[in-house]
């Protein structure tokens, strides 16, 4: 939990339910899930006054797993890894129409979209080529296709998820 910034009057709240998000996404989805999970639970616990304060934290994990797997087609069953709804509220011992509800609130809080890239699996941000363009001078660029300088910066800017040029390129 150290890796995730939040105020220490948050952080026992956020230890919860990063523990249940852990749990959850390690057994049955994989890491990358349970890193994105914990970004989330930062955000959250950032957030003045952090709602991870109020309400049972094990409903907090559920919307939190639930909203990084909307923003990756979780619910997809192409997509690797999978789990349907009923799976996702069975794993994490909450019902679905809470969690659904408590996901759209962590949406709505934190201004998540669908193609957050921040909140977005590698493979699905490397597949998508939103998450790489940008206007620079009045043309869309493919930041892919950038020299190294160009995306590094564009990364510092919080304008593409990584460097894609670099060795080890994901924070």
């Amino acid at each position: 939990m150290d890796d995730v910034n939040v105020p220490r009057a948050v952080r026992p709240y956020a230890d919860q339910v990063v523990a249940v998000t852990d749990a959850a996404c390690r057994e049955h989805l994989d890491v990358e899930y349970a890193d994105l999970c914990r970004t989330l639970v930062g955000r959250l616990g950032r957030k003045r006054p952090s709602p991870l304060t109020r309400g049972d934290l094990r409903i907090w994990a559920a919307g939190v797993v639930y909203a990084v797997g909307q923003v990756n087609f979780l619910f997809d069953p192409a997509q690797v890894p999978h789990a349907t709804t009923d799976q996702l509220s069975e794993w994490l011992g909450v019902k679905k129409t809470t969690m659904a509800n408590k996901a759209r609130l962590i949406r709505d809080t934190v201004n998540l979209s669908q193609f957050d890239a921040e909140f977005m699996r590698r493979d699905l941000a490397e597949a998508s080529p939103l998450t790489w363009l940008l206007e620079v001078d009045g043309m869309l660029v493919d930041m892919r296709r950038a020299p190294i300088h160009i995306q590094v910066q564009a990364f510092e800017f919080g304008l593409i998820p990584y460097v894609p040029g670099a060795a080890n390129d994901r924070p």
